[in-house]
């Protein structure tokens, strides 16, 4: 049992709760029996921490309360933690979402989960909440070891994948209602309060927008998701 703050593998584990060390060593710290089972599919889970045993992590470092707590993000010592390496395959597949500055986790996380309940196969993001962070992590419920995860900005997307069609969501006089769409393309994004920059917007083949009758605009979560959702193949609905 590890029962000090100052164990070297605590030590070195805590780190990745800061940004710069999860990308030096390629590795996140995730919290919940939860996120330890969906790393373990995928086959990138490195490290199990505990409260108490269990059969299915027989290899864990079991840790006392004051451990756990010190090693985790949330306000109560969950009863499970690990490691989990940090993918870093190329972008592919035919259907792209691409982030634009979200900033919320909430917001990042939950269109990763919809991003891969919607049969997305990459997303690209610039400038957002760090997808590897605990909050969106506990916000994408697992979804994010199952998808491919670049960050670049939307013109070194385009020049990497020309055949792409580009799709922005956006209230421009141009839009028009989201409607099945073939294969391949980039569902883009942006920021919560000002959308997707200008010069992302020029240069995008198509802007689609949800028609509302009594509000202008919806969370972009939200708001990403049910376009998500219109974009599918009507055989898929």
């Amino acid at each position: 049992m590890i029962n000090s703050v100052h164990n070297p593998l605590i030590k070195q584990s805590k780190k990745y709760h800061m940004k710069k060390y999860r990308y030096q060593g390629k590795r996140c710290l995730i919290e919940g029996f939860h996120l330890l089972e969906e790393a373990q599919k995928q086959g990138v889970l490195e490290s199990v921490f505990l409260l108490k045993a269990d059969p299915l992590y027989p290899e864990a470092h079991i840790l006392t309360p004051h451990v756990m707590k010190h090693l985790t993000d949330t306000k109560n010592p969950p009863p499970a933690a690990g490691i989990a390496r940090i993918k870093t395959s190329p972008i592919e597949g035919d259907k792209v979402l691409f982030l634009e500055h979200i900033q919320d986790p909430g917001n990042v996380g939950t269109l990763l989960r919809s991003a891969l309940a919607f049969n997305f196969d990459a997303v690209v993001l610039d400038q957002c909440a760090d997808p590897y962070s605990p909050k969106v992590l506990r916000s994408t419920q697992g979804a994010i070891f199952h998808l491919n995860i670049a960050q670049h900005d939307f013109k070194a997307l385009k020049n990497m994948y020309p055949g792409l069609q580009m799709i922005g969501a956006a209230l421009t006089n141009h839009a028009t209602a989201p409607k099945p769409v073939k294969p391949p393309y980039c569902l883009c994004l942006g920021n919560e309060g000002s959308g997707l920059k200008e010069e992302t917007l020029q240069a995008l083949d198509q802007t689609v927008m949800i028609p509302m009758k009594t509000i202008d605009s919806l969370n972009v979560s939200i708001a990403g998701s049910i376009i998500m959702y219109a974009m599918l193949p009507s055989s898929l609905k």
